[in-house]
């Protein structure tokens, strides 16, 4: 069984939001504020995309904005503890889509 990875939430949480603040730059379509929770379920650890969003931008554009994202995240020295790889992943489920990085198996999320 793989050694289980600890991360802090405060600075995993600091993270994302800095990570969607710079990719909200990068790509002017996606005008999303800092998220203020982080959502643990289906197959990504992520954020909601607004379906008014999602009306004016392509899939690639979700995909890059997501990379970018992931990419954030990774360069503010948490990527080998919270599984980014430099791609970011797109869940859609219901008429919803979620961004944000893969999940990895054996994370413990510490206060």
């Amino acid at each position: 069984m793989p050694q289980a990875k600890s991360l802090s939430l405060a600075h995993f949480t600091t993270a994302v939001q800095a990570a969607v603040k710079t990719a909200a730059k990068n790509h002017p379509k996606f005008k999303l504020d800092a998220p203020q929770g982080v959502s643990f379920s289906y197959l990504i650890r992520g954020i909601p995309v607004p379906e008014t969003m999602l009306a004016n931008v392509t899939f690639a554009e979700t995909q890059a904005f997501a990379d970018d994202v992931a990419a954030q995240i990774g360069a503010q020295g948490i990527s080998a503890a919270a599984g980014v790889g430099g791609k970011g992943a797109i869940y859609s489920a219901g008429g919803h889509i979620i961004i944000g990085i893969p999940a990895v198996e054996n994370l413990q999320l510490e206060k």
